[in-house]
Formats: structure tokens, sequence, C-alpha cells
């Protein structure tokens, strides 16, 4: 590793690989505007996914522009498709003709990633290696457990970029408004927005407590509205069907950016350990979340001025016994593969009780009923 993290001279463009989910994309913000910060008249190039196409257009955040890389096993996983061949190397022969200054693995441990990133031709490499990878020229040594957030603050400090804020910021566009106006209704009272559905059911909050948890915050005065995808719709058609009152069900109308301008409008988010709950936290808005105890040293928000994590210490499965986070969270080392929530065991009073402490503590709870 560099004895000193400076500062690179005559920077043009940057390449910056981070091909995987939302949440992961978000963490990295806090880095990626030290870099714009640093180097302001440098591009910076995002190697991602579709979706990141798709979300990060020009003015959202210090993204300029995204090259999609090609599926590849540890760099874009992609479920049902294969790596080809002729497409990586194509790829890769584009890449060299981009000439990058700068290539940053933001992505992982680096067995995969610092081999591909050195692949791009670019002046320098740096990121983040294991004992196990192949390191770039400068290098964060690569440890499991720590805050995301922090660990690429880390990397950009390689390049000499200071970051100024510690949680991600993203702007709303003038189209995730117009957006917002077309698909639903004005909301005419406070609302608060839950998140039900999670991509892994072991770090997300049981199904059934949203209906009761919704009852109260209806019961107080606030809207409710449901988020997720299509493929969430008939979940939370089904929560609010068990609810006492009705609720708005977003799924499947929005478009991330459509999502990021609802959640800053929203008094407060309460979702668990998933992607639009890392959304609300980079639009500003007070946030809820519930997390397994190994997954906040990573994923939990930095601050706590208007973050309420609420966390669960729940370490077995209650099936076999097996404690899932060795070497990593839900990667244990024996053949434990029972679906079961980590967190049932929070309550929802527990819920409501971090909802009404931020809500007596944040300006956006002004004009407010506060919880009871």
């Amino acid at each position: 590793m560099a004895s000193k993290t400076l500062k690179v001279d005559n920077v043009k463009k940057i390449a910056v690989l981070r091909a995987n989910a939302v949440g992961d994309f978000v963490v990295t913000l806090p880095a990626l505007h030290a870099i714009r910060a640093t180097y302001p008249n440098a591009e910076i190039v995002l190697l991602g996914k579709p979706w990141h196409k798709a979300f990060l257009v020009k003015g959202r955040t210090p993204i300029d522009r995204v090259i999609e890389v090609p599926v590849k096993k540890g760099i874009r996983n992609e479920p049902g498709k294969q790596k080809d061949e002729a497409e990586v190397n194509a790829f890769f022969e584009r890449m060299a003709e981009e000439e990058f200054d700068v290539a940053i693995n933001m992505q992982g441990s680096g067995v995969s990633a610092n081999p591909f990133i050195k692949r791009l031709n670019s002046k320098l490499t740096v990121g983040l290696a294991s004992n196990e990878a192949e390191k770039p020229d400068r290098f964060v040594p690569y440890y499991y457990y720590q805050s995301e957030t922090m660990r690429f603050i880390e990397v950009a400090s390689l390049i000499g970029a200071v970051a100024k804020d510690l949680e991600p910021k993203l702007n709303i566009l003038q189209a995730d408004e117009q957006e917002l106006t077309q698909q639903l209704p004005k909301i005419e009272k406070p609302f608060i927005v839950l998140q039900a559905v999670a991509t892994d059911v072991r770090r997300m909050w049981p199904i059934e407590n949203f209906a009761p948890l919704a009852n109260q915050l209806k019961q107080q005065g606030f809207e409710v509205v449901f988020t997720g995808s299509e493929e969430d719709k008939q979940v939370v058609d089904e929560i609010i069907e068990d609810m006492q009152y009705p609720a708005i069900n977003t799924c499947g109308t929005l478009s991330l950016g459509g999502l990021c301008c609802l959640l800053s409008k929203a008094v407060i988010v309460i979702s668990s350990d998933t992607g639009p709950l890392h959304l609300a936290r980079a639009v500003d808005t007070p946030t809820v979340g519930v997390y397994w105890a190994p997954n906040i040293i990573n994923w939990g928000p930095v601050t706590r001025s208007i973050h309420y994590p609420v966390v669960s210490w729940n370490m077995q499965c209650p099936f076999c016994g097996t404690i899932p986070n060795d070497p990593y969270p839900f990667e244990p080392r024996t053949d434990c593969e029972h679906l079961v929530s980590f967190v049932r065991d929070i309550t929802v009073q527990q819920v409501l009780q971090a909802a009404e402490t931020l809500l007596a503590a944040t300006s956006k709870a002004n004009n407010t009923t506060v919880l009871q």
C-alpha cells in the first residue's frame, strides 16, 4: 500500500467498478462526492449494471456516465446467465480505448475485481484487497466487518479525496417530481413509508408485523404508503387487507427516481435493511431501519441525528442452532439453509418507539402528531 494518500495529477477520466444492487451503490456516494470535489474536471464513469444506466442520469449523483459490464462471476452476477468470453474480451477492447487515468475497485475483496480493473489498462489502479487478492497499485486491506460507507471513504482517500459528508446524498430531479405527480394522487396529510419486503427473508422483518404497525400509524393520523417492486404487490395487498384502515400500495408503479422523490416527502421511512432504506438516507429522510446485529456494522447509517436503527441480537437459527455469521453473515460454514427471519424478535412496539423518538426530534415532525 502507498505510504501516502496523494492527489494524482492530470486526471481526466476515472473508472469506478460497482456492479451490484441499489444499497451497494448508495453507500459509495460519500466517497464519490469526495472524488468529485477533488477532481472537479474529471469524468467519473461507473462500471455497473443496466439499472445504474437508467437511474444515474447526469445531475443525480457525481457519476457522469455509466458503462454496463458484461456478465462475469464476481463482477456482474445475473441469475440464469453465463459469461460470454467473446463479450468479455470485446468489453476490454472498448475499455482500452477509454484511456482511464484511474480505475477504482469499490466491489468486494479484490479476488475478482482487481484482475478485472487491471485489464482496463488505466495508469493507476486503486481499491480493496484481501490477503488472497491480487493487489492494485494503492489499496486498503479488506476486512469484512467495516462500515461500507467508511470503507469506500478510505478507498477515495488513496487518491487524495477527503469526504465532507458521512451520509449519502443524491439529487431529486424535475423528472422525478413529474413522475410522482403523474403516478400518485397528492397525499393530503403527513405520510410514513413502509417497505415490507426485502430480497433476503433472513434480514426481513416478518410480514405479519406490518398490518398492526400500519394500523397504529393510521390511528395517529398519518397516511401509510407501502413501497416495493411489482413482485411485492401481492404481498402488500395482503397486508392492507389485514389492516383496519386503507393504505396506499405503490409497488411497481415508480421508477427509482420516482421512488426517491416519494421517499424525500415522507415524514419517516420504516424498513428492513434493503435498497429503499438506503435511498431514504440519501434523500435526507429520517429512517427507522430494522437490522440484524452483524449487518448493522456494514450497512447501518453512520450518523444518528435522523436515523434510528433497531437491532436484533438474535444469532441462532431456530431450526438447527447455527450462527450464520462466519465467515460472513448468512454464509455459514455448515449446511444451514433455513430461510427464517433473523430479526423476528423485534416487536412492533419497539419499532413504534423508535419512530416516536425520531418524530419528536426532527424538524420533519413539525405540525404532525407524535406517536403515543
